[in-house]
């Protein structure tokens, strides 16, 4: 399971007055589509920062190609790219209901020890799980 894909319905409160998806959400549906590949793959945003450590983005591109509209259902696809000993990377594409590329991103995201705001090694777990893919 290198990519995950998760539907969400653009709400009125994401667009603008043309009914146009603000171009910051695009980061939050990036992120539910992140939280939801972890969980798929049977690790829990929740559960690592309960264990000390949190997964903060460091680095987020997008590139915008065609506007998602109020109440279309769009799909979020999150494609894992790469874990480092700190880090780990999704690549991410948005299509809409007739499946038609929307945006493409890129993300980085580092394991932190949420005591000493340092970075840390992505949990053994983590490691374990994503080896298998």
């Amino acid at each position: 399971m290198k990519q995950f894909d998760v539907t969400v319905r653009v709400r009125y409160a994401e667009t603008d007055q043309m009914g146009v998806v603000y171009h910051g959400n695009y980061a939050q549906y990036f992120e539910i589509g992140r939280v939801e590949w972890l969980r798929n793959l049977g690790v829990s945003y929740k559960q690592m920062e309960e264990m000390g450590v949190m997964l903060p983005v460091v680095s987020l591109t997008m590139n915008y190609k065609k506007s998602a509209r109020y109440d279309e259902l769009i799909t979020v696809r999150t494609i894992f790219k790469k874990l480092t000993s700190v880090k780990i990377e999704f690549d991410y594409e948005l299509y809409n209901e007739q499946h038609e590329l929307l945006t493409i991103g890129h993300s980085v995201l580092v394991f932190v020890d949420m005591k000493t705001g340092r970075p840390t090694t992505a949990p053994d777990y983590v490691k374990n799980k994503i080896e298998k893919l």
